[in-house]
């Protein structure tokens, strides 16, 4: 590989294109319309106008990616994730057009990418898998029979794509029929596809999941795991590794389970394999394969040191990856992500758009932060609106937290709302900080959240009160400098 075309916007185009750079390969950044003025376009060597204002126009348009490889000679692809990471008709096209797909190959992620495909080859080596229906092509019928045999209450889910869409809870079989409906259509809505497969609901159970790469030489390297049980309606918030209730024995099954994921589809690259854990019964249950890097791999980066999209390089470029770690002895302390997001928490967390006028990033021991924007950036209502990743890195989970929490109070945003004093709170929260929380924790312990106050002090000293959770907010109070309270900027005077 010379020259590698970042198939991406955002932070994750400006995390590649760094790892690129660094690993001596010259880069190429697409941008739409929208994002003209983007940080991952300047970053690049080269910069290709994808024109259009939308991810339909632009960064999913693949003739338009392709004929930019064309144009710039880049001979490799690194498509990041969401929009074409995870589609096999584009690591095919790639493969068709000379240009290498940093990626799994199209067989492995028709293997993995489907859930009920990656269901189907769990089951037949031996990984558990909950109870339910994974048919391709399921009818109504079907899906209602095996949701009495199972019992309720059962989960279905679209089985393209992921991040929650396409996925209803039924308690009541009363309910089913209109479950279903919803489901299908935000699954033809999100992915294209109404395909649909049940099982049986396993309540508020831990979301664990393994970060693993492997090698065209046979070598599948896991690289421990990650807690990404604070959710809300499906949406990771906060991610950390390790997990806090990781033994070595529930540890050793979950390793052995992903190898024969991984060996079974013939995988090659980086990927996850996704856990359903029941605490109370100790047991643990396959859920899914994520065919490409995680939004939360800077956790693992911290606890292993091992940089996963130089790994990504090595491996399309065919190179054999160094050892697995083995025991979990290796791991290097804690690691701890939170998600900023351009919302406001206080009114249903909804997106927040416009401007980014003023930013102040965090600094410190252990932090790390990805972002794709700076000052004068703009939140397109087109797009994702994760804003960056603040990663806390520390010798335990104490410290790791207590750096998180710090460096999250250091964070401000200007021009837009975001979701940090709400991140604030669930990092204070005594339930997590013990490490006692499931995927229903956010919902259970937040449901009545309402946005903290600003100090007024604050108020009264800034033209814009900036709350703890950085949003920009009018404000009508004085000046500092008008203030009668006696106050002097110098040295005391005496009579």
């Amino acid at each position: 590989m010379r020259k590698v075309l970042v198939a991406n916007r955002g932070e994750i185009a400006v995390r590649v294109i760094r790892a690129v750079r660094e690993a001596g390969l010259r880069s190429v950044a697409v941008y739409s319309d929208s994002d003209r003025d983007a940080m991952h376009k300047d970053l690049a060597d080269e910069a290709v106008a994808l024109g259009g204002e939308s991810a339909a126009e632009s960064y999913l348009d693949v003739d338009k990616i392709l004929a930019a490889c064309k144009a710039t000679g880049a001979d490799a692809l690194h498509p990041g994730y969401g929009f074409l990471s995870e589609r096999a008709s584009f690591s095919r096209a790639c493969r068709e057009a000379g240009v290498t797909f940093i990626g799994p190959s199209p067989e492995a992620m028709e293997l993995l990418g489907a859930k009920i495909d990656a269901k189907r080859l769990a089951v037949s080596v031996g990984v558990p898998v909950t109870p339910g229906l994974f048919e391709p092509g399921a009818s109504d019928q079907e899906l209602k029979e095996a949701a009495d045999k199972v019992g309720y209450p059962v989960m279905l889910k679209a089985s393209a794509g992921g991040g929650g869409r396409g996925m209803r809870a039924v308690t009541d079989p009363a309910d089913f029929d209109q479950a279903l409906t919803l489901a299908r259509d935000e699954a033809q809505k999100a992915f294209g596809d109404p395909a649909m497969m049940l099982e049986k609901l396993v309540r508020d159970p831990r979301h664990i999941e393994v970060q693993f790469v492997a090698d065209s030489h046979g070598q599948v390297v896991c690289l421990f795991e990650r807690e990404c049980s604070v959710q809300r309606r499906h949406q990771k918030l906060i991610e950390e590794s390790p997990s806090p209730v990781m033994t070595d024995d529930l540890w050793q099954r979950m390793r052995k389970a992903t190898t024969a994921l991984v060996q079974a589809s013939g995988y090659v690259g980086a990927g996850t394999a996704e856990f359903m854990f029941d605490e109370p019964s100790g047991e643990f249950y396959f859920l899914e394969v994520n065919a490409r890097l995680q939004v939360e791999h800077p956790v693992t980066e911290a606890v292993t040191g091992w940089d996963l999209v130089r790994a990504q390089l090595q491996v399309a470029d065919g190179q054999k990856l160094a050892a697995d770690p083995g025991e979990r002895s290796r791991i290097n302390g804690h690691a701890i992500e939170a998600r900023v997001v351009a919302e406001d928490p206080a009114t249903g967390f909804v997106p927040s758009v416009g401007q980014i006028i003023g930013l102040a990033l965090p600094q410190g021991p252990g932090i790390r932060v990805d972002t794709g924007y700076g000052q004068g950036s703009e939140i397109s209502r087109h797009f994702d609106s994760l804003v960056m990743k603040v990663i806390a890195h520390g010798p335990d989970r104490a410290t790791a937290l207590a750096r998180l929490r710090a460096a999250l109070r250091d964070t401000h945003v200007l021009g837009v709302k975001t979701n940090i004093a709400f991140l604030l709170d669930v990092l204070e929260h005594p339930e997590f900080v013990a490490g006692r929380f499931d995927t229903g924790f956010v919902g259970r312990a937040f449901a009545d959240w309402k946005r903290p106050e600003p100090p007024s002090w604050l108020a009264n000293l800034l033209p814009f009160a900036t709350t703890a959770n950085s949003t920009q907010t009018a404000t009508t109070s004085p000046s500092a400098w008008d203030a009668t309270d006696g106050f002097r900027n110098g040295p005391k005077v005496t009579a």
